[in-house]
């Protein structure tokens, strides 16, 4: 067995054993790369169907591509979509690019608070209605409180700290310091009542071993990935003011992984273009620990 027939082994065992476990359980996607891959992977534990719902942060500040993508993607795969907002703060103008907050203090509002609050189903939340074709409110919303996520180990320093099954608080609030060993393949899933747990069944995957799986697979990931002509292409996706392209000439999957051998970006962090982890005044690991992804 090649290493990403491993990969995706060990990844799909940790999805079915997820929803085994956890009864209130639902899917993050950003819309990304790896959290696309995540949603595959999902398709394949599941023959064809994704059991759980899917949920999306949306910032109101996403490149608008990447809804776009998102919607034609959850109509075409009949996906259980779900997305919620900070809509206290984006009515008010309480954001970077209003020039109310500082990019992580924005960062934590619109996506850490949002987050905690959709997931409890203390904020509204809108699911796609299929037959309509459009998102309603959804009625009486339910508490997640196991929830999977896309991140991997070797994509910023903060995320090497997780587990396969990661436990938060019953705030979401992320103790760094207790959490569970995991040894042999061996995963702790008895839980207290009450915690709230992150799965990560792409923990050990690696950047390169997302765009060979991507390759192998031949899975339609959103454009922004690769150089439209200008010589440029995002390699880390996010909100719009905050995310920044790097130069490249890959078109297609294969350069972008000859990128990734050659060493063209051997020492450049994949996530470089996004500006909140540079800003000064708080780190993304600080974020994490309140929820953030």
């Amino acid at each position: 067995m090649n290493n990403l027939k491993t990969l995706e082994s060990q990844s799909i065992y940790i999805l079915r054993e997820a929803y085994r476990e956890f009864k209130s359980l639902c899917m993050l996607w950003s819309i990304g790369k790896d959290s696309t891959v995540l949603l595959w992977l999902a398709r394949k534990a599941f023959f064809g169907h994704v059991p759980f719902p899917l949920v999306h942060i949306d910032t109101g500040f996403k490149i608008p591509e990447m809804i776009r993508y998102r919607d034609e993607t959850a109509l075409k795969w009949k996906l259980k979509m779900i997305y919620g907002q900070n809509i206290n703060n984006l009515t008010e103008k309480k954001t970077f690019p209003d020039g109310s907050l500082t990019r992580i203090a924005c960062c934590k509002a619109l996506k850490s608070e949002a987050l905690k609050h959709t997931l409890s189903g203390e904020w509204t939340r809108y699911k796609l209605n299929h037959a309509a074709g459009k998102y309603e409110i959804e009625k009486n919303p339910k508490p997640y409180t196991g929830v999977i996520v896309g991140v991997r180990a070797d994509e910023e320093g903060s995320r090497s700290k997780e587990r396969y099954f990661s436990p938060r608080d019953k705030n979401n609030d992320w103790e760094v310091d207790d959490q569970p060993p995991e040894l042999w393949n061996q995963f702790k899933t008895d839980f207290a009542p009450g915690t709230h747990i992150r799965i990560h069944p792409l923990l050990d995957w690696t950047e390169l071993d997302i765009w060979e799986y991507i390759e192998s697979e031949q899975i339609a990931v959103i454009p922004l990935y690769f150089n439209q002509g200008n010589g440029k292409r995002y390699r880390s996706l996010g909100c719009a003011p905050c995310t920044l392209p790097v130069d490249s000439d890959a078109k297609n999957t294969a350069q972008i992984i000859e990128e990734l051998k050659s060493g063209k970006f051997a020492r450049i962090a994949e996530r470089s273009g996004r500006a909140q982890d540079m800003e000064g005044g708080g780190t993304l690991e600080e974020l994490r620990k309140d929820g953030y992804m």
